[in-house]
């Protein structure tokens, strides 16, 4: 509200939270027309400047001029604020901003050092950055290492893989379903071209599951490993069926896969022809489960990994059971019993069990986080890394024996696998750097 009292006074003064500006009147009505445009101009500026505070604020203007006791005509308060409106933008030029405090440009600089010239928030501490991929590799890996040791302790003493990959699968799905209920999962927009675009990953993804977990009911879980390090060969091939190219770097990576893998395989105590099957029947279900998810899914990007997997795993679940119930439902009964007998316990099978179906699904979720916080590199390299790490445990949690053949077979094959990571990589850079149309 802007009031206009008249008194003596020799100044006109504008009065705002602490913030003055005095002008000489007695200029105003000066002889020199110089003197006279200079002093309305600093009148003008700090009419200017007091509508720069915030709405509300109390604005008072003492204006008796030296020699006129009676006053000068005012115009009414909605024309001054016209007039102040029409010369803002000359006054633009000549005025400074004396409305704000050294505490106001310190807020501003301060909000503006805050965003990039993007209008982005700053970078996060790279020391922060660093600690939370540590704790979501390690995160991982540990899951993981938990899943493959009891895993293998439920199918030593209850051999049923078939039985044990499908409650694997169905804890996933619960799981899944918890989270989408409890809204702590944002849930995709279901629709019928998106579960059908669905049916041949889960299907692939139904084949690898249910092979590894043959495989490790078969054989060791480092001889399992080994050979599924060898997934990289299998895509290079299939991939190449299908019209990708690859450079020479890349084939020659995986020479020393297949050598390693072999000599692994010929040195292993614990061979097993269906182990080392179902290890490799393992491996195809998972390329083409890529391949064919790279095809069917390109139009729901929209949707995250961790909600696709949920999916896939709901779905995989709907092929695998009913197959399971055919190839061993007839034995699962007397194997409970057997195991129940073999352990003591009933309890501490179903830890067991369970532990292995619910750290399946973390593990597999904690891969997805990771692969959102990292890029496909350093991804393909801790997915290396944690092969090595599973290796190491389960030979030292189960003891198994492992010649030094073995030993140098499986070093060979990781080291060929991280060769494979960093030559696609430089294939993906080379090919997003290269022309691009516009």
């Amino acid at each position: 509200m802007l009031s206009l009292n008249v008194i003596p006074s020799p100044s006109v003064t504008f009065v705002k939270s602490n913030h003055q500006s005095s002008v000489n009147a007695s200029s105003l009505f000066h002889p020199n027309l110089l003197t006279r445009f200079h002093a309305h101009k600093n009148l003008q500026c700090c009419r200017t400047t007091s509508r720069l505070h915030e709405a509300g604020s109390r604005i008072s203007v003492s204006t008796d001029f030296h020699g006129f006791p009676g006053g000068i005509p005012l115009r009414p308060t909605s024309q001054i604020q016209d007039s102040i409106t029409t010369l803002s933008l000359v006054n633009k030029a000549f005025a400074k901003p004396s409305g704000f405090s050294a505490k106001s440009r310190y807020q501003i600089v301060r909000a503006a050092s805050d965003v990039n010239p993007e209008g982005e928030s700053a970078a996060p501490n790279p020391k922060a950055k660093s600690l939370k991929l540590a704790f979501v590799f390690g995160l991982w890996y540990f899951q993981n290492i938990v899943f493959n040791i009891y895993n293998k302790k439920a199918l030593n003493i209850f051999p049923f893989p078939w039985l044990l990959a499908s409650f694997q699968l169905f804890v996933g799905s619960v799981w899944m379903l918890v989270l989408w209920s409890l809204k702590l999962q944002q849930c995709p927009k279901i629709s019928k071209s998106f579960i059908v675009a669905l049916l041949g990953p889960a299907l692939f993804h139904t084949i690898g599951h249910i092979s590894a977990c043959v495989s490790f009911s078969k054989v060791a879980v480092s001889f399992t490993h080994v050979i599924k390090s060898a997934e990289p060969v299998f895509s290079v091939v299939f991939s190449s069926f299908l019209g990708d190219k690859y450079p020479v770097q890349v084939w020659l990576s995986i020479l020393p896969i297949v050598l390693g893998c072999s000599l692994a395989a010929v040195t292993e105590v614990s061979f097993n022809v269906q182990g080392l099957w179902g290890a490799m029947i393992s491996n195809v279900g998972f390329v083409l489960r890529n391949i064919y998810s790279k095809r069917s899914l390109q139009n729901f990007k929209e949707v995250d990994g961790l909600n696709l997997y949920g999916w896939i795993s709901i779905i995989s679940l709907l092929y695998l059971f009913p197959v399971a119930i055919a190839v061993e439902g007839s034995q699962w009964i007397p194997g409970y019993y057997r195991a129940i007998e073999a352990i003591g316990k009933p309890s501490t099978f179903y830890i067991w069990v369970l532990l292995s179906g619910l750290f399946y699904h973390l593990y597999n979720q904690s891969s997805y986080q990771a692969l959102d916080e990292i890029s496909p590199l350093t991804f393909s390299v801790g997915n290396t890394m944690k092969r090595v790490v599973v290796i190491v445990s389960s030979v030292l949690v189960f003891r198994n024996p492992v010649r030094p053949l073995n030993a140098l077979g499986s070093a060979i094959a990781i080291l060929g696998t991280f060769l494979y990571s960093q030559a696609t990589a430089a294939k993906k850079a080379k090919k997003a750097d290269g022309p691009k149309s516009i």
